[in-house]
């Protein structure tokens, strides 16, 4: 599983690295409507991957309540949580398409359940050990694409989505009964 929040963090930087690459060779080339088109591509790109992240998200919930393993009060929880990747996932494609983009659309189910490997999981901890990992994992690539975006304003969206992601985490891992993360734990 270590190996999955990996993978979603080096997809991000990934995407980022190529698409700013790209950037700067339009800059060079001094072609200002070029260099728009690419930064909003840039954006574009950086936000399907959030999208991407989300939907996995919204997925690895779904599996988790139909799982059987989550008592009553945690599945209200992790239903809360699901919501909220709900609504992370429609700001994210709303603002594609404000920039003229297309966003990626959603795995099936047992795509997510193959590539975040449930079948492991036998009882309540194990499902919210993974919730938790993947929460951190995407609060700490929703910081790492924050000094990425060409428009300060979705800047500040992926700070509020870390937000909302750290919040996940600290509710998981406090129910695992781990200690709070550290001063400065998230994005290093």
């Amino acid at each position: 599983m270590e190996t999955t929040l990996f993978s979603r963090r080096r997809a991000l930087t990934a995407v980022t690295s190529s698409v700013l690459s790209a950037g700067a060779i339009t800059l060079l080339g001094g072609v200002r409507t070029a260099h728009a088109n690419t930064a909003a591509e840039s954006d574009i790109a950086i936000l399907n991957v959030a999208v991407g992240l989300e939907h996995e998200g919204i997925g690895a919930y779904a599996i988790a309540l139909k799982s059987g393993l989550l008592d009553e009060g945690t599945a209200k929880v992790a239903a809360k949580f699901q919501d909220d990747h709900k609504r992370h996932n429609d700001a994210l494609i709303a603002a594609i398409r404000q920039l003229g983009g297309e966003p990626v659309t959603a795995r099936t189910e047992a795509e997510y359940a193959d590539a975040l490997k449930v079948n492991g999981l036998k009882n309540q901890t194990d499902v919210l050990d993974l919730a938790a990992r993947l929460e951190l994992g995407a609060t700490n690539a929703y910081l790492g694409v924050i000094p990425s975006f060409s428009d300060s304003a979705l800047s500040k969206v992926a700070a509020r989505l870390a937000a909302d992601e750290a919040i996940h985490f600290a509710v998981l891992n406090l129910s695992l009964g781990r200690p709070f993360l550290p001063a400065l734990a998230f994005g290093a």
